[in-house]
Formats: C-alpha cells, sequence, structure tokens
C-alpha cells in the first residue's frame, strides 16, 4: 500500500529547475525524518538528500550539493525538494521515503516507507 505520493516530476532542459513534493500521512511525516533517493536506468538506487524531523538538519549527496535543496513543511505533511541547475545526469526516478525515526539517514535499507516515484528528465 503506497502511502507516499511524488508530484512534480517532468521534462526540463538542462540548467532547468523543478520542485517535487511528497505527500505524506502524519503517522509517517510527523516527528521523523525523511529522504529522497533516485534511480536511473540500469543503475542502483542512490541517496539525494534526507532532512531530520523538525527540519534543522540536512545531509545531500555530494552530487547534488548546491544544487538541490531538501525543506519540508510539518503543517501540510509535506516534503519538498528544490532542485536547480538540472544535468542530464539527473535523469531518474526520484522516490520520497521514510524511516519513522528523527534523525537523518543516507542508506536505503533505513528506510520502510517509499513512493512509487516520480519522473524527472532533463534534456540537453
Amino acid at each position: 500500500q503506497v502511502q507516499l505520493v511524488e508530484s512534480g516530476g517532468g521534462l526540463v532542459q538542462a540548467g532547468g529547475s523543478l520542485r517535487l513534493s511528497c505527500a505524506a500521512p502524519e503517522h509517517i511525516f510527523s516527528y521523523h525524518g525523511m529522504g529522497w533517493f533516485r534511480q536511473a536506468p540500469g543503475k542502483e538506487r542512490e541517496f539525494v538528500a534526507a532532512i531530520n524531523w523538525s527540519g534543522d538538519a540536512t545531509s545531500y549527496a555530494v552530487s547534488v550539493k548546491g544544487r538541490f535543496t531538501i525543506s519540508r513543511d510539518n503543517a501540510k505533511n509535506t516534503l519538498y525538494l528544490q532542485m536547480n541547475s538540472l544535468q542530464p545526469e539527473d535523469t531518474a526516478v526520484y522516490y520520497c521515503a521514510g524511516h519513522g525515526r528523527t534523525s537523518v539517514y543516507s542508506r536505503d535499507y533505513e528506510y520502510n516507507y517509499w513512493g512509487q516515484g516520480t519522473q524527472v528528465t532533463v534534456s540537453s
């Protein structure tokens, strides 16, 4: 049963921006850290960014640091990923994930709630 719902993906030119959103039920989102992962065709799923329950601690993959920003709106139970300066290598299906604890985690095996993903395609 999918409980996390991503939106905001699409096709964008290199250098452009997109903002992904993830709507989550309160029992997964409230007081719990969340993360974003991505999987490109033929590649393993990889960590993108994570945030703690309050939003004052974050972690990023080296490949996106300085270009992507993870944030959350605790009143709306919604997670965001602002993606700027997108490049063709950012093309992937992006997944929102939750782990039911308060802190920041970067390994996918630490997450037990996953959305179905949203496709991001960056053209050169």
